[in-house]
């Protein structure tokens, strides 16, 4: 087992943007440790109330270690966000003032080697948030053509080289560990100086595992159905893909017109259902970035429903 992590990325920033109050409703839709959860919960004592989602059963004991003591307050589901308002109608919540993402992979799965997130420890191609997932990371090297790893490797991992890595991977087939399959990367040649060559192929297939981009996409209409008026909407990204998602549909619900620029008359009829609290992302300090590299990629986008 990883190591139980201290405070997660953005910490201090997601309690301000969604300053939590007695008495009101909160939901977490990537639970991981339950560091933002925790924080919720704290400030919104004595009576705020939290739902907590995640799919790893790992994260989710960890978690209820972690906020037992909030007894009642705090409610923790294995599930994964898409099923947000599956969820809230399951418990009884018609509406909720705050919600949170963390999106991406957690610290406590890139440290837990048998998850195979990393190629730092050699372990089975996994990458999956839920064992209960049908497809691995191995299944996706082994069993697709050259020309869908390519796609998947250039549009998730957004790497120029990935023709020239898939033919090496189907060349090299069967692989099936973390190990062998970053080095069948390495040795294709071509990435970035400061990056391993491995690191956007090992992207590109664990967003690919678990429909991330998608599951995104899904997710975004719900949470803010779900707001209450005045309620806020929390997101943290981690690579571009994901704040692309996120920026164009802030954009898109923030805007009363989304015609054409050009066109003289709105014919849209669309209405602005949430407004920006954030025009560009929140970024850690430095001092957060030397405390834990990993959120040095971290970007932090606000809205509140109107």
């Amino acid at each position: 087992m990883a190591a139980e992590p201290h405070l997660p990325v953005l910490y201090q920033d997601i309690i301000h943007a969604l300053q939590p109050r007695n008495g009101c409703s909160y939901v977490d839709c990537t639970l991981g440790a339950g560091g933002h959860s925790q924080g919720i919960l704290e400030a919104s004592q004595p009576d705020g109330k939290l739902l907590g989602l995640d799919l790893d059963p790992q994260a989710v004991g960890i978690a209820k270690r972690r906020l037992a003591s909030f007894g009642e307050r705090v409610r923790i589901e294995q599930a994964s966000y898409v099923e947000l308002t599956g969820m809230l109608e399951q418990i009884g919540w018609d509406g909720v003032d705050g919600i949170v993402f963390d999106l991406g992979v957690s610290s406590m799965q890139f440290d837990t080697p048998d998850r195979g997130f990393s190629f730092q420890h050699d372990a089975p191609l996994d990458m999956r948030f839920s064992p209960d997932s049908l497809v691995s990371a191995e299944e996706l090297v082994n069993q697709m053509s050259e020309a869908e790893l390519a796609e998947i490797i250039f549009n998730y991992g957004e790497d120029r080289n990935a023709r020239r890595i898939a033919r090496a991977i189907v060349r090299a087939r069967p692989l099936h560990t973390t190990k062998q399959l970053a080095a069948v990367v390495a040795g294709a040649g071509g990435g970035r100086s400061h990056l391993h060559p491995a690191t956007r192929t090992f992207q590109a297939l664990r967003i690919a595992v678990n429909e991330e981009l998608k599951s995104i996409e899904a997710a975004l209409p719900q949470a803010v159905k779900a707001l209450r008026p005045g309620g806020r909407l929390a997101i943290i990204s981690f690579h571009s893909l994901e704040d692309r998602i996120v920026k164009d549909y802030f954009n898109l619900e923030s805007s009363d017109c989304v015609c054409p620029p050009r066109q003289p008359i709105c014919t849209c009829d669309h209405k602005a259902i949430i407004k920006k609290i954030t025009s560009k992302p929140v970024v850690p300090t430095e001092a957060e970035i030397e405390e834990n590299s990993r959120a040095r990629s971290a970007k932090l986008r606000i809205a509140e429903k109107i």
